[in-house]
């Protein structure tokens, strides 16, 4: 389970042993940012691979900011799709994905079953998780984000990340996403970050007997 910061690993560890899921996880804090965690979740999963305790499934969980009025404050997003929103290039006729570019990926997904399950238990909406390197401040960038990625319902900085380290083991992953504040014009006071942990926690100790089967999915 990989998270950006330390009182996001807390919120989920915390739900885990509360819900006592008899399956061994690992909560870490591996940075802010995609190259801070795709590099702190491809360390943690090959040390583990080296011990003979190979993971199954890799989660990236944490708080974001979330469309309106899709993705409303306090809501929880499972990501049907993983997208990386500003990798590729600027060009005459406006962004162009690296995909677009003849290089890499933009886009990975977690395995359909369990993203439905999860929903199921959780009620959190289903939809695109963005992966971005800065953070939307404006009603201008929001809106152009939504005008690529019509399916987005929140963005973060980390999932991409560690989807990237998780399917280079060839493990399935998740991103679990609680709503902490609107994407949009950058508004401290509008911010509900309490809440958003307290809603993350919450999720978990919902997910640990979905989590506890996560091998019989499809991946």
């Amino acid at each position: 389970m990989a998270t950006a910061v330390p009182a996001e690993r807390d919120a989920v560890a915390g739900a885990l042993t509360e819900a006592a899921t008899g399956t061994s996880v690992d909560v870490l804090a591996v940075g802010v940012g995609p190259a801070a965690a795709a590099a702190g979740t491809a360390t943690a999963l090959a040390r583990a691979a080296a011990e003979g305790r190979p993971y199954t499934l890799v989660v990236s969980a944490g708080i974001g900011g979330g469309f309106p009025p899709d993705a409303p404050v306090g809501s929880l997003v499972v990501a049907d799709e993983i997208t990386v929103a500003d990798l590729g290039a600027e060009t005459p006729e406006g962004f162009a994905p690296v995909t677009e570019l003849g290089f890499g990926a933009v886009t990975h997904r977690p395995p359909p079953s369990l993203v439905r399950e999860l929903a199921d238990v959780s009620g959190a909406a289903t939809g695109t998780v963005l992966t971005v390197s800065t953070v939307t401040g404006s009603a201008e960038r929001a809106a152009a984000l939504r005008l690529r990625h019509p399916r987005a319902l929140a963005e973060a900085m980390e999932g991409f990340g560690v989807a990237e380290a998780a399917v280079l083991h060839g493990l399935p992953v998740l991103e679990i996403r609680a709503v902490s504040n609107p994407v949009g014009p950058r508004d401290r006071a509008a911010w509900r970050i309490g809440d958003a942990l307290s809603a993350l926690s919450d999720a978990f100790g919902k997910f640990a007997p979905v989590l506890r089967s996560c091998t019989t999915h499809d991946r």
